[in-house]
């Protein structure tokens, strides 16, 4: 390695390795990273001295496959800079190397951490750099290139997850799907371009609105979906108003035109009798947005529980 400075350069050669661990006072980062289950090669930096791993909402690292205990793993860094894997009592058992912890495991780079029936993780030591850049290439499968937002096949993974945790614990879990209006009018009067920049513009707004935790995804063309974890139909649609409102009252600058674009929203909610899939979840909300766009567009539709016979519900 050569080290540059104002007035010498160094010369650093470094000694072979000895051990995959890394020295205390040559710490390099350590990280998990996710090689089977949801969020396939998701990035998680072990940077606390204790890492809990679970599906509890309090958990470091939150991970929603069905077999995971609320409270499933830990990991303990060590003052000689180890790291140290603990069962924290699960039901399933945490398994590293295809074996069952019984005790402390320590780990090494490389090493096959499985909690429940679908996670497989992987600790690695590495530099910061090394982590970042995993973690680039990571979000950018998973982003829509024009607009920045998560992609469809992100949804899909979180979707289901998210469907699983709601149906598991008796909780409400609602999906908005948003299309742009006369939106190939936008394309066809302005250009592309300018489309683009209506798509970007309006994916922002509707960031702006909803909650960190809520997932806002392009589902594709000029549609979004946003995915709300603890929200019934009700606050569903108070937020779905919102969006419709802010979207209808603040124009794009197309040049030196002002042009208003509204949405069409759909949204539904479970519990619901009528819906045991995420891909029930997302026909229900899609059959609402054709109402809302044969209701004369720029209007939100919900459906209720009672309305899975097909009438839903204009607000």
């Amino acid at each position: 390695m050569v080290r540059y400075n104002s007035d010498e350069i160094t010369v650093v050669t470094a000694s072979p390795m000895a051990s995959k661990k890394p020295e205390a006072s040559k710490q390099r980062s350590a990280c998990l990273i996710m090689l089977s289950g949801n969020n396939v090669g998701q990035v998680y930096r072990l940077r606390a001295d204790e890492t809990t791993i679970g599906r509890d909402d309090s958990s470091t690292i939150q991970l929603m496959d069905a077999g995971i205990s609320r409270r499933h793993a830990k990991i303990q860094r060590l003052s000689d800079g180890g790291y140290r894997l603990f069962d924290a009592g699960s039901r399933n058992g945490t398994f590293a190397n295809n074996h069952r912890l019984e005790g402390a495991h320590e780990l090494q780079d490389g090493d096959k951490v499985q909690v429940g029936v679908m996670t497989i993780l992987k600790f690695s030591y590495g530099d910061d750099l090394e982590a970042s850049y995993a973690q680039r290439m990571y979000d950018a499968a998973l982003r829509d290139d024009l607009t920045g937002l998560f992609n469809r096949r992100y949804l899909n993974e979180r979707l289901r997850s998210e469907f699983s945790f709601s149906r598991r614990h008796d909780r409400a879990l609602s999906l908005l799907l948003i299309d742009l209006d006369h939106f190939k009018s936008v394309n066809d009067t302005y250009g592309h371009l300018k489309g683009d920049q209506v798509l970007r513009e309006t994916a922002q707004r509707v960031a702006d609105i909803i909650r960190v935790e809520d997932v806002l995804a392009r589902y594709g063309g000029e549609e979004f979906c946003v995915v709300c974890r603890d929200t019934d139909l009700m606050n569903a649609s108070i937020l779905a108003e919102r969006i419709r409102h802010q979207t209808a009252t603040t124009p794009h600058l197309l040049a030196s035109e002002e042009l208003v674009v509204t949405v069409s929203i759909g949204g539904v909610a479970i519990p619901d009798p009528a819906i045991n899939t995420p891909e029930q979840l997302v026909d229900a909300a899609d059959e609402a947005l054709y109402q809302a766009k044969a209701s004369g567009r720029n209007c939100v539709i919900t459906r209720r529980p009672s309305d899975h016979s097909g009438d839903p519900r204009a607000e």
